[in-house]
């Protein structure tokens, strides 16, 4: 079965109330399994434009990165980010060749 992905690009704003985001998505990625392959780090835009910081997390399927992102408590956690950043995200399922 193909793993499913968060693929995510972000501004952030307000680092100091985006470490609120990061506190509280920490229960919604325990739940559901995320796992961090890529969390902001050195990178070189090679073609077209991108957002500060990309994101990419890893779910054991598709139907459960849906469902992470779904859940109240990432809703919740999501709240919190809303306000502090700006962003563009995918849930896309993985190649399973």
């Amino acid at each position: 079965m193909a793993k499913g992905y968060w693929v995510a690009h972000v501004d952030v704003d307000d680092v100091e109330r985006y470490k609120d985001y990061i506190a509280a998505n920490a229960a919604p990625f325990a739940e559901y399994g995320a796992r961090f392959l890529i969390r902001g780090g050195a990178k070189e835009v090679r073609e077209g434009k991108m957002r500060a910081r990309t994101v990419v997390i890893e779910f054991k399927d598709f139907a459960t990165a849906k469902a992470c992102y779904d859940s109240i408590a990432y809703q919740e956690a999501k709240a919190l980010r809303d306000p502090v950043s700006a962003g563009d995200m995918e849930i896309v399922e993985g190649y399973d060749g």
